[in-house]
């Protein structure tokens, strides 16, 4: 294998070991809270499921990257193609919802003290645990169609319709089809992204 293969590995092992590290310790600091019966602010719950979703995209994503370096490029068969491309892409979409999240209880508690605003405030933690959990559970859902028509590269055997996404292919379907796929996969995206962006400029125009 070239040198620049070599280094590339490393490069992307080293990422992935410092992202996993780092995230982990962060997972572990917040079990000792847990266990030591300290109170957590409402946000660090948003952050643990934060970190947990981290911790499935660098693992994944990493992981194909870094093998795919050293030269192993066939590296998955079908279960483990369709198994860590899902996860993956659940890891994503659950540090966008939980970032979105996290921006709008910010929000909330810099807000004015008025009474709208006070009842409000008092109720989010409340929420937290619905929003996460129905974070997740959306995540594993909108995902679930997405991996069934990806094959390994070194399994798919006479498609001439193929898609290449990363160390795996995807079969193509119909325009219509394809269409239905990526305005599911990308509208919940948006969505979020648009309640991080108000909630930016809403800051924004308190300071």
């Amino acid at each position: 294998m070239a040198a620049t293969g070599v280094a590339i590995g490393v490069i992307f092992l080293v990422q992935m070991v410092v992202g996993v590290l780092g995230n982990f310790s962060l997972l572990c600091h917040y079990l000792f809270f847990h266990l030591t019966g300290c109170k957590l602010r409402f946000t660090d719950w948003i952050m643990q499921h934060l970190v947990v979703a981290n911790l499935l995209t660098l693992l994944c994503n990493g992981l194909q990257q870094t093998m795919g370096a050293f030269g192993l490029k066939n590296f998955l068969d079908d279960l483990g193609c369709k198994l860590l491309v899902y996860l993956h892409r659940v890891g994503r979409n659950v540090i966008m919802n939980s970032t979105s999240f996290l921006s709008v209880f910010q929000v909330i508690t810099i807000s004015p003290k008025s009474s709208r605003w006070t009842n409000l405030t008092l109720k989010s933690p409340s929420f937290i645990a619905s929003c996460v959990c129905l974070s997740w559970i959306l995540s594993f859902t909108i995902n679930i169609a997405f991996p069934m028509d990806l094959t390994s590269r070194w399994s798919h055997r006479n498609i001439t319709s193929l898609k290449g996404f990363g160390y795996c292919y995807s079969v193509r379907q119909s325009k219509s089809l394809d269409m239905f796929h990526a305005v599911l996969l990308t509208g919940t995206d948006v969505m979020f992204m648009k309640l991080i962006l108000c909630s930016i400029l809403y800051s924004t125009s308190r300071e």
